[in-house]
């Protein structure tokens, strides 16, 4: 769980991945998220490979990671980093753009996890169950002690794409998944990690798996990515 904490796609702490916190983690120095931004550079000096300059590095990195410049920290890079079961990037970007802070997530209820579009049983469970858990509550509050959130966007009110819900599978030429995703929600639209009778389009890459059948299955239109870019550019 710590590889995805500091991922890129979470609090993108440069030069801090999954060995060096392994490596934190074997020598002690840390048990918990929030232990890593009380670490000094003494605490990397004594790893292997660590001297001043790389130990300044690392902990002017967390530093940055903790208050970036752009504002703060997205919720719903937060929300991918703490490695909640079941959630991952799409997910966590849904309850972030439905709730919009932390404390509004924290007291939903598992009824109203599940009537999001995309949020399932087994999701809505997990992420109910995980902001019940008194030890992650308490390593939560002292996390938010160190880092600082970002403010929540105001919501677009206008746009072509505003409630339709898009899901994506294989890949993309013209443009990533997580580029496509970008452009949706641009257009006021909602990008979803799976398919439900809610969905409006699943766009189908190279290689689509199975959530293509699935929407076959339950009569969701299918685009190409020729169709997807026209839509995008009517």
């Amino acid at each position: 769980m710590w590889e995805h904490f500091v991922s890129r796609k979470a609090l993108d702490i440069d030069g801090v991945g999954e060995k060096v916190t392994a490596a934190l983690l074997d020598a002690g120095f840390v048990t918990t998220f929030d232990d890593l931004f009380t670490l000094e550079e003494g605490d990397f000096l004594e790893l292997e490979g660590f001297a001043e300059i790389s130990a300044k590095r690392a902990v002017d990195a967390i530093r940055a990671a903790a208050n970036p410049p752009t504002g703060g920290v997205p919720l719903a890079r937060l929300l991918t980093g703490l490695s909640i079961d079941h959630v991952g990037e799409e997910t966590a970007r849904d309850l972030a753009a439905h709730f919009g802070t932390l404390e509004k997530l924290r007291k939903a209820t598992e009824e109203e996890l599940i009537a999001l579009d995309g949020i399932g049983e087994i999701v809505a469970h997990s992420v109910h169950a995980w902001f019940n858990e008194k030890k992650n509550l308490a390593m939560l509050d002292r996390l938010l002690k160190y880092i600082m959130l970002e403010k929540p966007a105001l919501r677009r009110a206008q746009g072509k794409l505003k409630g339709k819900s898009f899901v994506f599978t294989g890949s993309l030429e013209s443009m990533s998944r997580e580029e496509a995703g970008e452009r949706v929600r641009a257009l006021g639209g909602s990008v979803a990690s799976s398919v439900s009778k809610q969905t409006s389009y699943v766009v189908s890459g190279e290689s689509s798996g199975s959530k293509l059948d699935k929407a076959r299955s339950l009569g969701v239109t299918i685009l190409s990515e020729r169709d997807f870019l026209n839509l995008l550019n009517q």
